[in-house]
This record gives structure tokens, sequence and C-alpha cells, in this order.
């Protein structure tokens, strides 16, 4: 298969690198036989960055010289049937984004949704997959099969590419596209690079926010082992006799928790700036006929956010009148990344070997404080505080480690790669306290009574008053290989051929204990209730009130759960040029997989999953002109439900700041894909491409919310019968050089224009048939979901625009970015008997960005600035119910306007 493996780089060759077919060089001149003499390349294109990407993806290099008319064709373009993007470093460095997420949101087509998660074309990202030097990547984020990509630094990514058409070489769970990340290799000379930025943002930074002690080593992104569960509460939990306990040892579990540096809340009413620091370094050297060499980096970034949110539930199906439920929460993120990338690169012959290995950790320190009512609770008394505070502490720890060793071999027309990877993935959260306390009184503290202390009470019994801390654990191992054989057949008609077999074994442990406060003799005393978290949860007053921890964990759901998945995969593939200008690629890839899921519990009911699928995929590319194609693709692909998606689990997600349980009867979507394609290259680095594409999805899974017991707002999964997605893009890209202005300054500046705009229409099918709904009760489909609405994600307009001046001989950039997204289903409303909510919207909006870049030289050593100004528009995060002029805010905020300063040194 011709695609981009041939990019697992080769440092003395830019044909390599360019994921041009071997033997060729970055502009090989027009020919019909596969011997044609390579063209050393001009000086414009050995500078143009879009000519020099570096790509390692699945596939093998086949060696055989396809494309015959296409000359004015970029090679990551035409080296591959399939429709791509591909962000080179040049194009992420533009786009000034600090993580990979960020700069694909400026793809067309891609729209970024929460915390770092990419949506393809309004798909959610259950039908997206994202791959590491073409091995599959795991997710340490429960609520997610794919790896959020904001925890990826643009600086240990050399390219990102997104390919939107299915081919066989890749995982036949394609629904949107998938993303595969490559980072950097070994470079051609040495290099040491120090950068470090400071930022801050006019919703945090020097305002009032609420932050906790926690551990000494807290900046640093890890705990001390403050947080550390006890041996003997874990040690009954997970042995499952916690109820066999005594009085005394419950009492003893309470009082050997931490207690005030986990518990006690504090103002900071000066929220420091954010701050981020990175070092690269890298080498090569000749051995013999061997060349040797080696990347390093590695970074760090502490940073702050502060949201003050009205968050509001509502139990009436038509979301009017009094909401059941409104709190204004404030919620302030400290936020610590550290990471680190070493790679080893061996090249001899025309034989290559990477390993590469790569280590995120990413830390969230959260502390917030919400003032408001619950009707279940108290109605809110005019002229009276808030009827209930409530508080939270909590700590998320995420940690990626992959490493992977590839190998690529060329034997003549034979060509053999070889890649293994192994990644873990780990999420703690330790020590997620909650209070909630009500106010007795009635704010007149000149009418004293019986209980009428006109303060804030937490007596640990009554509604509105309560205290728990719960852990939480995952642990995921992926172990994956793959041999992809490409084979030239030596014949008239250019003809490769493409076969490869891969094995990935995905294994996950999860568990979630939480525990309540409680006293068996009912309330606490007045005067103990009225104190503060700490004190009320102190030893003296556990064992002076006889307070102990109940174990609440299985009380919905699994405490604990255990995934596996295991995919065999194989496929063959034949590309030819059928004749001058046309050609196809064909093939077929079978899977055969088994996904189990296995809570702790008796009575929670296990999912398996044992399915096998034959999987085509064609493409049909038409070179009618040397710089004009038409593609035209075809293909079946499935999307598998998420582990965490089928696991009866309760899971609190910080950012959208809801409950989320799975559903054990999902079964696997299948997708049948069409696209077609017209691509125009008019110069070095411009173009215009059109594209319509359809998708028909059988039994999508999508996310509905439901009103669990107690009132609770929760939201799970249910597979709708059918949906059907169609819609166009168009991409512009082109330079305007700025020398007829006169003038030095304009001599070698040109005005940069991208824009990308994507039209996507979806819509559900369905019919009275029966379902399994999120709350695990039978329901008629078109009782949960609405025949005709459109699918969770999907945006029907998402438009990029970036107009920027930079200069042609130097580093000299000044960039305006536009990014547009509508309105967007995130949650299916719930349904009450017969009826149902309105759904859950998210509304986007505008966003306007501005990136400046400089680079200059000082006493001999080369440095670059880089201003940022993000959300000039200071656009609003909304999350709403609407029915007619009734509006219910689930999550709403402002998000405020950013600005960074940095500076980067290369030695």
């Amino acid at each position: 298969m011709l695609l981009l493996s041939t990019a697992l780089i080769a440092p003395s060759a830019i044909a390599q690198t360019t994921g041009a077919p071997a033997g060729t060089t970055a502009d090989a001149p027009p020919s019909s036989t596969a011997d044609a003499e390579p063209a050393p390349p001009t000086a414009e294109q050995a500078d143009n960055p879009e000519e020099q990407v570096e790509i390692s993806a699945p596939g093998a290099d086949t060696g055989a010289d396809i494309v015959v008319t296409g000359r004015f064709i970029p090679n990551v373009i035409r080296a591959t049937p399939e429709v791509v993007s591909v962000l080179s470093a040049a194009d992420i460095a533009r786009s000034g984004e600090g993580d990979i997420a960020g700069a694909l949101s400026r793809v067309t087509g891609l729209s970024v949704v929460g915390n770092g998660f990419v949506y393809v074309r309004g798909l959610g990202d259950r039908y997206s997959s994202a791959l590491l030097n073409g091995s599959p990547l795991p997710s340490p984020e429960p609520l997610r099969r794919v790896v959020p990509l904001d925890i990826f630094p643009t600086s240990v990514i050399a390219s990102s590419l997104v390919q939107k058409s299915y081919s066989v070489d890749y995982p036949g769970e394609f629904g949107g596209g998938v993303i595969n990340l490559t980072t950097k290799a070994v470079p051609k000379e040495s290099f040491l690079t120090i950068g470090i930025s400071g930022s801050g943002d006019s919703e945090t930074t020097g305002r009032l926010g609420y932050t906790y002690y926690g551990s000494d080593t807290d900046w640093t992104g890890f705990d001390d082992g403050t947080r550390d569960m006890p041996n003997g509460l874990r040690q009954a939990v997970r042995g499952g006799g916690f109820g066999a306990t005594t009085d005394a040892q419950r009492r003893d579990f309470a009082a050997g928790l931490v207690n005030a540096s986990t518990s006690l809340l504090q103002r900071n009413f000066d929220i420091p700036m954010n701050f981020a620091a990175d070092i690269s370094a890298g080498g090569s050297t000749d051995v013999g006929a061997t060349r040797i060499g080696f990347i390093a980096a590695a970074g760090y970034s502490n940073s702050w956010r502060t949201r003050s949110a009205l968050q509001q539930f509502s139990n009436d199906p038509n979301v009017a009148g009094t909401p059941q439920e409104s709190f204004n929460r404030v919620t302030t993120d400290n936020r610590i990344i550290v990471n680190g990338l070493l790679g080893l690169g061996l090249e001899f012959g025309d034989h290559q070997l990477r390993w590469t290995n790569l280590y995120i950790r990413d830390t969230l320190k959260q502390g917030r404080l919400a003032a408001g009512y619950n009707r279940s609770v108290s109605d809110q008394n005019e002229g009276q505080p808030p009827s209930i505070i409530e508080q939270n502490t909590f700590w998320f720890e995420r940690q990626l480690i992959d490493t992977q060793l590839v190998g690529e071999f060329k034997f003549d027309d034979l060509s053999v790669d070889v890649r293994g990877a192994y990644a873990n993935s780990q999420r703690e959260s330790p020590y997620e306290r909650s209070f909630s306390y009500f106010y007795q009184g009635d704010g007149d503290p000149t009418t004293k009574g019986p209980g009428d202390v006109d303060d804030y009470i937490n007596n640990l019994s009554s509604a509105g008053q309560s205290a728990s801390v719960a852990f939480s654990d995952l642990n995921e191992d992926v172990y994956s290989g793959a041999i992809d054989l490409g084979y030239k057949l030596p014949s008239s008609m250019p003809i490769s051929l493409a076969a490869g077999y891969a094995y990935t074994k995905t294994e996950r442990s999860a568990s979630r204990y939480q525990f309540r406060y409680f006293r068996p003799e009912g309330a606490l005393p007045l005067d103990v209730a009225q104190e503060r978290p700490d004190y009320l949860i102190s030893d003296y007053n556990i064992y002076n009130y006889n307070i102990q921890l109940r174990d609440v964990s299985g009380a919905e759901g699994a405490a604990a759960y255990d995934a596996n998945l295991e995919v065999h995969a194989g496929y063959g593939q034949i590309e030819a040029e059928l004749v001058d200008g046309l050609r196809l690629a064909a093939g077929v890839r079978y899977e055969d997989a088994k996904q189990t899921v296995l809570p702790v519990g008796a009575t929670l009911v296990p999912t398996n999953l044992n399915n096998s699928y034959w999987l085509p995929a064609a493409t049909l590319t038409w070179n009618f002109a040397e710089d004009m194609q038409i593609r035209l693709h075809g293909s079946k692909t499935i999307a598998r439900p998420q582990f965490r998606e089928l696991a009866q689990q309760i899971y609190q997600d910080y950012e959208s700041d809801r409950e989320f349980t799975g559903n054990p009867f999902l079964i696997d979507s299948e997708l049948l894909n069409a696209e077609a394609r017209y691509e125009w290259f008019f110069g070095r680095g411009e173009r215009l491409t059109l594209a319509g594409f359809y998708k028909k999805i059988d039994n999508p899974i999508e996310a509905a919310a439901f009103i669990a017991g107690g009132g609770q707002f929760r939201s799970g999964f249910a597979n709708a019968p059918e949906a059907q997605l169609y819609g166009a893009e168009i991409e512009v890209q082109k330079h305007v050089p700025l020398d007829t202005l006169g003038g030095d300054f304009f001599s070698t500046r040109r005005l940069v224009l991208i824009g990308n705009y994507t039209y996507t229409q979806s819509e559900l099918k369905v019919d009275d048939s029966l379902i399994v709904g999120p709350s695990l009760q039978t329901v008629a489909a078109n009782l949960l979901f609405q025949d005709g609405a459109p699918l969770t994600g999907q945006s029907d307009h998402l438009a990029n625009i970036q107009i920027g001046i930079e200069d042609t001989d130097k580093l000299s950039q000044a960039t305006v970015l536009l990014t547009y997204a509508s309105k967007r289903v995130v949650d299916r409303g719930p349904i009450q008997g017969e009826l149902r909510q309105p759904d859950i919207i998210e509304k986007p909006g505008f966003r306007l960005d501005f990136v400046a870049r400089e680079g200059f030289t000082f006493l001999g050593k080369e440095i670059e600035l880089k201003f940022e100004a993000r959300n000039i528009t200071g656009t609003r995060h909304q999350e709403y119910q609407q029915a007619g002029d009734n509006r219910i805010d689930i999550n709403t905020y402002d998000v405020g306007r950013s600005f960074s300063l940095g500076a980067q040194v290369k030695f």
C-alpha cells in the first residue's frame, strides 16, 4: 500500500519524509513509467513546509510510482488515494495552539468538544480513533474511548494526519475519521531548544477563586502520598467485607482519612498567572554505513481556570416555571501537565528502525463552591440566603505511558513494516470530597427560637445535609502488534499489492468506592452541625458522636468492573493505475473481536460481545489534469461501544459537571460511508477542495439524560435504530505576494488566506420498536428519541478562517483566526412517562484569536517570540434546554479573554 508509511523517517531522504513513493523526490516529474529519473527539488519546494511533512502511519510502502499526472499535487495528498488533511509542524506553529486538540480544531470538518475530544464532521469521539505513529492509544479518561488530545503538547508532535475516508489498513472502528499523530523523529542536525511562556485570562488571573492545600508536592502534579487510600479501608471494600465490619472499625476508617488538607476549601483573591516551560534536544551521527540519532523533549505547564457557572435542572417536561434546582457554582481548576519524549532512530541502507517512548501526566486540582436551592429539600425563600451551599474538593490524575518499536524494511520491490507497542493509561481520583449545608433560620437574627440559628448546618442526616468521600481508580493496558507487506508487481501496468495482520488487546480495571459519613443515633447536635467541614469530621467528633463511614459504592451500579477487548484483523488490498491518471485502490479487512465488561456484583448484567466483520473499501481517483483530481469513495466500517458506555458505574464528569452511567445492553454500530471530492492545487501550498459525503449508521449510540432515583439528573446511553448523516465541505488556501506594495518590508512578505466550511445534516430514524434505555428500562425508541432529530455532537455549520501575513525568508508571522460552530445537541432530554424534555443544547458560537510569531538572532542564538490573544470576542460557554421562551441553563459560564507571551531559544 502506498499510503504514508514511508515517513518513518530516513533523516537523509526528504523523499521519504514527504510520504512520496520510494525512489522519488518531493517533486518528481510526470511520467508513465516506474523507473523515471527523479528531479532535484527547487529551492522553493525545499522551503515549502507542506512538502516535508513527517508522518508514520499503518501500511507498507510498495515502492510503486502510481501517480503519473499530478505534478502540482502535494506528495502527502498524491501518495494516498484516501481523503486526508495534514497539519505539519509549520501549520501547528502558525495556529499557535499549545496542544494538538486546539490545532486540529482548524482542520476542515473538525470541532473540539469538552476537554480535548475531537469530533469529525459532527460525529462524536466514539466514531473516531487516535493513533500514535500508527499504533493505538488508550484513553486515561473513563468516559471516553479516544484519548483526550489536549494532553498532547504541540512541542512533541511533528504532524497530525486526519484521514476522513476509510482504508483497510486502518482499524475497522472508523466513522468520522482516524487521527494519526506522528512524534518528532531523528533530526538531520543537532539542536537544543528551550522555551518559556506566561499567560492569564480575564475571568481567572488576579481574581477570586477557590483552592485547598492538598499535599506539599501538588504544584508538580504528583501527590506525595497524602491522598493514598488507607490500607485497611482498601482491604475492607475490595474484599467485599465492609458490611461485616464493626462500629469501632467504621469509626476508625473515618478517623484514618486525611482531613483538613483535603476538605478545607479556601478563598484565593489573587489566582496566579499560568506558566509553561519546555526543552528539547536532538542529534545524529554516522557509524560506518549506519546512521543513529535521538530526540528528547520535556515540558511542564501550570495553568489556572475559574468558572462561575449557572447550573439548573428542571423536572418539568416543558422546563417551565421555577427550576427544580438552581445553583451558582464557582469552580477553580489548577491544571499541571508534565510530558516527556525519548526517541531513538537507526537507519541502515533502505531499512529504518525507530523506538519511541512517550510520557504524559495531566493533573487537575479542583475546588468548587455552590450556592442555591433544591426544591426537593426546600424552596428558596425571598430575602433569605441561598438555602443550600455545596463544597467539593477534587484531585484528578491522568497518565499515559507509551513505548513502541517500528521497523521498515525494503528489499527491492518488497517492503515489510513491523510495529509493536505497549501503552498504559491511568486515572486516579482520590479524596473526592463533597459537603452539603442547609440554611436553618428565618434570616432575621433578631427573632431567635428553637432551631432558628440563622446559619448553615450539616447534621449528616437531614435532607440537603451530607458529607461524603470517594476514591476512583482506572488502569488500562493496550498491547498491539502489526505486520504490513507491500509488493510491486513486475508488470507493464503499475500494480501494487498490500496485506497485513494486526492484533490489539485492551484490558481495563476500574473502581469507584464511595462512602458517606453517618451517625447511627441520628442527627448531630446543632452546635456541632454548624462547624466548618474539617471540624465537622474531625477525630474528636468522630469518636465523641459515633460518626462512621457507610459504604454506598454499590447502591447504584458497580463499585468495580473489569473490561477486555481483543481484536484480530487481517486485510488485503490492491492499488492499480487502470489507465494514465485513473487509479483504483480497493481492499477488504476482516476483524474478529471479543468485548467483555464484567461488573463486580452478582445482580449486575455483564456484557459479552463477540462479532466478526468483513469491511470493504474502495477509492477511485481520476487525476485528469496536472493540478486537479476527483475521488470517489465507498466503505463499510463499525463503531463498538466504549467500556464506560457499557459499565454500570456512576461517574462524575468534572468538565460537564454531570453524572454518567453505562448501559450493558449496547451493541455495535455499523456504518456505510460514501464520498465524492474535487481537488484543485493551483499553486504551491494553494488549493481548493469541494466534497460531499454521506453516512448511514445502524444502531448509533446516543447519550440520553434520565431522572434517577431521588430525582437525580443523570446521563446514560442507548442504541437508536438508525441515523443518516450527509453534508458538504469546502476548503481554500491562497497566498498573495505583497511585494507589489513596494518597500523592503513587503518585498518578502505574503498574505496567507485559509478558509474552510463544513455543512452537515444528520437525522435519527426511529419507530416504536423497543430498546433498552439509559435507565436500563425497556422503552419505545420513538419515546426516547425524536424521529428526525440530529445526532448528538453534530453542528450544522463549522467554519474556520485564518488571515495572516508572513515573511517567506524568515520567521515572522501574524495571524488572525476565526472559528465558528453552530448549536449542537450534547444530551437527549430525559423522558418522564409519555413525555420527553427538550434536548440539552451547547452553543459554541464565534471565537476570535490572534497569534504573532517573530524570529531573530541575538548573541548568535536563534530566538522566537510568540504573542497570543484568545477568545477576543469573549464568547461564553452555554449548555441549556429551551422550550419556547422557557430556558434552563444546565451549565453556562463566561470563558474570558486570555493573553500569552512566550520565548524560545535555540542553541
